[in-house]
């Protein structure tokens, strides 16, 4: 079974999340970017309502888009998102030039940081497999430009299978993402990664990523998802 995570940007759509059946709950800002991050006071206020009523939910929050070479205000960033009281906290790293220092900087911080590979160019199965070996609990393989391509656009999906297995036999958990939609389910139950993230999927047209997160989307992605059966996915 994937389990879906919806990324929100308020208490209002993380209850709705929740209660339409979401996996994980992420905190995200979208028109502030790919990663784009929701206000230090807002992360904890949320994540103190939404535990009160789901007290084991796990809850992730992005620290917003930097460049792999700003490791201070990333750690900052990342120290104040994780005392929010956030399970997990996700930053954004490009393969290229920086990545492997970022990461390796990642791993040494006190805090449950989940690393983001913005994919748009490729997958590059050597960070993918450092990840693993550093002991990050899981890696997300996204896109940072939201611009109509998928995931699947961007990358040699056999490498990502290929890192996927890698991660696996580490015991690291695997999570897709990128401006995935119904057209890509199939691929996302052959690839089966523990984690499966939304955004744009789950929200009213036309708005789009930007739009109001719809709780009848995310509960036709949890049954998909779950397996439940895929009949009347539309919507």
């Amino acid at each position: 079974m994937t389990a879906l995570l919806a990324s929100v940007r308020s208490a209002d759509e993380a209850f709705d999340a929740a209660d339409a059946g979401a996996d994980l709950i992420d905190l995200k800002e979208p028109d502030a970017g790919a990663l784009g991050g929701v206000a230090i006071g807002d992360i904890a206020r949320i994540v103190q309502a939404l535990r009160a009523r789901y007290a084991v939910r796990p809850i992730s929050a992005t620290i917003g888009d930097l460049p792999n070479d700003a490791l201070d205000e990333m750690t900052a960033r990342v120290l104040d998102v994780a005392a929010a009281g956030v399970d997990y906290v996700k930053v954004g790293v490009t393969p290229g030039a920086g990545a492997y220092a970022c990461l390796r900087h990642l791993a040494s911080l006190p805090a449950a940081v989940v690393p983001v590979f913005l994919s748009d160019d490729g997958v590059d199965r050597e960070l993918a497999a450092l990840a693993a070996r550093l002991g990050f609990v899981g890696i997300v393989f996204d896109t940072a430009n939201k611009n109509g391509r998928t995931l699947f656009d961007c990358v040699d999906v056999e490498v990502l299978t290929l890192c996927i297995a890698d991660a696996r036999a580490r015991g690291t958990m695997i999570a897709v993402a990128g401006s995935l939609g119904w057209g890509d389910l199939d691929r996302i139950l052959m690839l089966a990664p523990d984690i499966a993230g939304f955004r744009g999927a789950l929200c009213d047209e036309p708005g789009g990523r930007g739009g109001r997160l719809d709780p009848r989307r995310v509960g036709k992605w949890v049954r998909a998802l779950h397996r439940e059966g895929t009949a009347d996915l539309a919507v």
